[in-house]
Parts: C-alpha cells; sequence; structure tokens
C-alpha cells in the first residue's frame, strides 16, 4: 500500500531533519555544484563535477584521455541544442542546471511507475488518488487512529498536485508530476511551499508565526534543560531580521524570505566561467574544437587523476 509507503517516508525525512541542524531544516538551499572547493590553480574537480554530475565525474576519472575526450565531443553535440556549432552560455547554463537535478529526476523515474497505472506517460489525480490512498477512501478512515492526519495529508496532497496541474486538466505531465514531489524547484509552486510551513508552524490557525511557533518548531526542551545558546540566537534572528516590519509575527512574504532566500546562481557563475576560461576567439561563446583544445577543465581522465592523486601526495609530504 502506497499510503504506507508515504508514510514510512515520512518517518525517515522526519529522521533525516534530526541530522540537519534543526534551524536550517526549513531552509531550502541551492546545492552548491561540488563538494569540492573551486580552485583552478589546484585541479578542476569543482568544474568536472558541476558539468558533468558527481556520479558521473567519476566515471571520467577511469577513461584514457583520448576515451574521455571522445565522450566530451558528444556531450557538446547533446549541449548544442539548436545545432548552429556553438555553445552559447544559455545552453550551458541549462546543461549543467540539468545535470545537477538528476536526482530529482531519479526520484521522479522511481516514483512514476508505482502512479502511471494506465502507461500513458502521464499520471492523472485518479491515479495517483487511487494508488496512495484508494483502500482508504473505499473502506472509510472512521476508524483510524489518526483519521485526521490522512484526511490532512489527503487534502494536502490534492492542493499540490492541482497547483503543479499547470493548464488544470487534472493530468500531470513529468514536468508537472516533478513540481508535485518536488515543489520548491519551481518557481511557480513556491508560494504553496510557504503556505504549507505556514501551516506546519502555525499552531493557533491565525495566519502568521509568533515567536513561539517559530523557536517550537526547531526546539522542545526536556525537563530541567538551559535553553541551548543557537536557540537564544534564533530568538535574535527572529526580532532582528526575520521579522522584517517589526509586528513580533512572521506573516507570508517574512516566511518566504526566511525558507527560500535569494541564492547565488552557482549554475549560471559556472556556465560564465567555463565559457570565459575555452572562448578564445572571445565570441562569448564556444565550439566544439575549443572545448577539446580545454579538455581537462570539462572533464577527467585516468591521466588527470594521476596528476590530482601526485599534487596531493606532494602537498602531504
Amino acid at each position: 500500500m502506497l499510503l504506507l509507503k508515504s508514510l514510512a517516508s515520512l518517518c525517515v525525512l522526519a529522521a533525516v531533519a534530526f541530522a540537519v541542524p534543526a534551524q536550517e531544516k526549513r531552509i531550502h538551499h541551492h546545492a552548491d555544484l561540488s563538494d569540492h572547493a573551486h580552485d583552478d590553480a589546484h585541479d578542476f574537480q569543482y568544474d568536472h563535477e558541476a558539468f558533468l554530475g558527481k556520479e558521473e565525474a567519476k566515471t571520467f576519472d577511469q577513461l584514457t584521455p583520448e576515451e574521455s575526450k571522445d565522450r566530451l565531443a558528444k556531450i557538446v553535440d547533446r549541449i548544442d541544442t539548436d545545432k548552429d556549432g556553438y555553445i552559447n552560455h544559455a545552453e550551458l547554463h541549462y546543461w549543467i542546471k540539468h545535470r545537477q537535478r538528476r536526482y530529482i529526476e531519479e526520484n521522479v523515474n522511481k516514483h512514476w511507475k508505482d502512479y502511471d497505472e494506465n502507461r500513458d506517460g502521464k499520471i492523472g489525480w485518479h491515479e495517483y488518488k487511487n494508488a496512495t490512498y484508494g483502500f482508504f477512501l473505499e473502506e472509510g478512515l472512521d476508524d483510524l487512529e489518526n483519521k485526521e492526519t490522512y484526511q490532512s495529508m489527503f487534502r494536502r496532497d490534492e492542493r499540490r498536485f492541482k497547483t503543479a496541474d499547470r493548464d488544470g486538466d487534472g493530468i500531470a505531465t513529468r514536468e508537472e508530476f516533478t513540481a508535485f514531489l518536488h515543489p520548491e524547484e519551481f518557481d511557480y509552486m513556491k508560494d504553496l511551499v510557504v503556505l504549507e510551513t505556514m501551516e506546519d508552524i502555525d499552531k493557533d490557525g491565525d495566519g502568521k508565526v509568533n515567536l513561539d511557533e517559530y523557536i517550537g518548531d526547531m526546539y522542545t526542551p526536556e525537563d530541567g534543560e538551559s535553553e541551548p545558546d543557537w536557540v537564544q540566537t534564533e530568538r535574535k534572528h527572529f526580532s532582528e531580521f526575520r521579522d522584517a516590519n517589526k509586528d513580533g509575527y512572521l506573516d507570508a512574504v517574512e516566511v518566504g524570505h526566511w525558507i527560500l532566500p535569494g541564492e547565488v546562481d552557482h549554475a549560471d557563475n559556472e556556465a560564465k566561467h567555463l565559457i570565459h576560461e575555452t572562448d578564445t576567439d572571445k565570441d562569448e561563446k564556444m565550439n566544439k574544437k575549443e572545448i577539446l583544445a580545454n579538455w581537462n577543465m570539462f572533464v577527467g581522465s585516468q591521466a588527470t587523476n594521476y596528476g590530482e592523486d601526485l599534487t596531493k601526495r606532494h602537498d602531504e609530504l
């Protein structure tokens, strides 16, 4: 039963949330493109992972330089979507964003077959509803111990599905279903992300978040426990930064600024960086010849990996 899977997933997410600092768990940060420092003077590992994705970058490290260049040439053809023989900033930016979203696509692919019952390449609300809640809708919720929880989950899923369904036809394309599962990744879903957060934290239902609710979402004191320093810091953040209009509450706009902070577009910066370092004729775009001449900035190989290992050993001496 998919509903039980969903509940199990919620438990896992709750466990993960506790592994994240409590004051950070609500904030949807854009992940950096690589865990490595961006230091081209030392190595190009950051660029490799940004351009290929972390897992794919590892496979190139096992290839010979010739194999790496051959595969890079094929990738260049894929990036050049308008087939004009050049890679411009928009094409490269889209490619890097796409590579970084692969974990999301894999998650969507994993769930897709569970819900696309008629295998038509789309998921209707009725398909999702039946697969997730069908048994309970047929049998009724009256005998369930957590009846209100199930009803709340159902209403939230229905509202989120309808919001993700941009054309309102009751059927989600793969892109719309991705927005349903990962609303924080889509601009048109961000108001809903804020609303859902408000509903989670606003315990008295007055449509705003007071200081006690804000702290209560992060921290539950134990008997006799003194308040940790980070909680006191969060109290200051609430009054000094989060509560912009100083009325003692966070409204939806202020919650949005908190959980969806405007951040640097790492993919945009990396696209500009790669073009700047590779565009030898300075026409603000790259052709395949220019990219292959600077291939080791884009992809690794056994040779570059060996060289980086030597550098590490030297640094350690």
